[in-house]
């Protein structure tokens, strides 16, 4: 067989051929298309599986959440009451302190008067001996021996506010 023969468009084989050809093509385009087919399954299926893992992920994080803004409602509302508190505190601790200087001042005034009349009963306040002076050892509010006597102030306190701290 030549050339001629073999591949001439009108000779017998060469139809044949192209036949073979044809077959062996559409098995290959056949085989193709079933594993793109079969790619596209488990494209699909890894695409809902992913779509399905976001979901269940969504979920939890939605429910942890409310679990953490009701964490944050009831620690407000502890702070809030706790503030309360805290105000009310400050406001007792800045009335005892104006209750304490001006206890303090009433003492120092108290203080120097009994020295300067004798009724110190020693040399130091709080050291008396006994005497029915301010202090006797520890202060006995039953045995204040300046019940009775006015308090003067010196002239330096006439125009301060005595009862004002701060």
């Amino acid at each position: 067989m030549n050339k001629t023969e073999m591949g001439s468009p009108t000779s017998g084989n060469y139809s044949s051929g192209l036949q073979n050809y044809g077959t062996e093509s559409d098995e290959r385009k056949r085989k193709r298309k079933e594993s793109n087919r079969e790619s596209a399954r488990r494209s699909r299926m890894r695409k809902q599986k992913h779509l399905d893992d976001l979901t269940a992920q969504v979920a939890h994080l939605r429910e942890e959440n409310t679990k953490i803004i009701g964490v944050i409602a009831v620690t407000a509302q502890q702070f809030v009451t706790i503030e309360a508190d805290n105000s009310v505190l400050r406001a007792q601790f800045l009335e005892l302190d104006q209750r304490l200087a001006s206890l303090n001042e009433i003492v120092e005034t108290a203080g120097g008067f009994w020295m300067e009349t004798g009724q110190g009963g020693g040399g130091a306040i709080g050291y008396g001996r006994g005497g029915g002076g301010f202090y006797d050892g520890v202060m006995n509010p039953l045995n204040l021996g300046f019940c009775n006597q006015t308090i003067m102030g010196s002239a330096s306190t006439a125009h301060a506010d005595v009862f004002n701290c701060c």
